[in-house]
């Protein structure tokens, strides 16, 4: 049986709606979602952690994460990069996670070039399903993924979220 966590859920101003921001006790971001979305959020966080596992209390993000929040969506697209992020999620998963890291604010790739890059060509799917499984969008930018024909393919957070954040990171 897991460890319970206790982790600081604050709500965030975004110019596409309120976000939820979910820290632990060392200022490091655990779950990040949009406010209409909590129910999902609530069940990543049961996934990762167990049934039992997290106690959220209502609080401020910490300067560490709302700032560079703030500053992404200023326009100072690298502002995120350097959040530090910590998240449960299988050995897979997590690098799928990494992966999407390293997409640069502007860029795109595919399913399939994200599973290629990770050095599993042939698990387009599983990636999908890692992508779709992200507990922390925006940061972890599962938003720069696309469909093999540069389609705006499914986003949790909804397609015209996904298009208006590429759109403010330069992708026409």
């Amino acid at each position: 049986m897991s460890t319970p966590h206790t982790f600081v859920k604050a709500r965030l101003p975004t110019p596409i709606g309120p976000m939820l921001v979910v820290t632990d006790e060392r200022d490091q971001l655990r779950a990040l979602d949009w406010e209409e979305y909590e129910a999902r959020m609530h069940r990543l966080l049961r996934l990762h952690y167990g049934a039992r596992g997290v106690t959220l209390t209502d609080g401020k993000a910490p300067l560490a994460v709302r700032g560079p929040l703030e500053a992404y969506f200023d326009g100072e697209l690298g502002a995120i990069e350097p959040v530090v992020v910590e998240t449960g999620g299988t050995e897979f998963q997590r690098s799928v996670w990494a992966a999407l890291r390293g997409i640069p604010a502007g860029e795109t790739l595919s399913y399939g070039a994200l599973a290629a890059k990770i050095a599993r060509p042939t698990a387009v799917r599983a990636v999908g399903l890692a992508n779709g499984a992200n507990p922390v969008g925006v940061v972890v930018p599962c938003h720069r993924v696309i469909g093999a024909n540069a389609s705006l393919t499914g986003y949790a957070g909804g397609v015209e979220r996904k298009r208006w954040l590429l759109s403010h990171e330069g992708v026409s």
